[in-house]
């Protein structure tokens, strides 16, 4: 017998696939340009998709996102229950992935920690030729 968290994970990485070529190639609202889903999970009974979704920009630009994507969540229910063959597509719900932004944040801090270090002691790469 499978492992029901095994098929679970297969169906959510399917659904994510699915998902990102919708908004890809069949969504034109302008608000969702850009967006990108990183993951999908499904709840134990299947009825549920909790879809992370990243964009970059502001404030304004996620809650455009998100409204964009509230807005198109029927057809993307209906569409990727179509493209999987799944009778009962489970409901969409999509919440902002804040790992790529707090991700580039840490980078940021540490380009300007190792920047600092680097013309603090007069040994910079490259051979300063600048």
């Amino acid at each position: 017998m499978r492992d029901p968290a095994v098929r679970r994970e297969r169906l959510a990485e399917a659904m994510r696939e699915v998902l990102s070529e919708l908004l890809l190639t069949e969504i034109k609202d302008p608000r969702l340009a850009g967006v990108v889903i990183s993951a999908v999970e499904l709840s134990g009974d299947l009825k549920l998709a909790r879809a992370y979704f990243s964009v970059f920009g502001d404030e304004e630009r996620e809650r455009q996102a998100a409204d964009g994507l509230r807005q198109a969540r029927g057809f993307l229910r209906h569409e990727s229950g179509r493209r999987m063959r799944i009778h009962n597509p489970p409901d969409l719900e999509f919440r902002r992935d804040k790992g790529f932004e707090r991700a580039d944040r840490v980078q940021r801090i540490l380009d300007e920690v190792t920047g600092r270090r680097g013309h603090g002691t007069g040994h910079e790469e490259g051979g300063g030729d600048e």
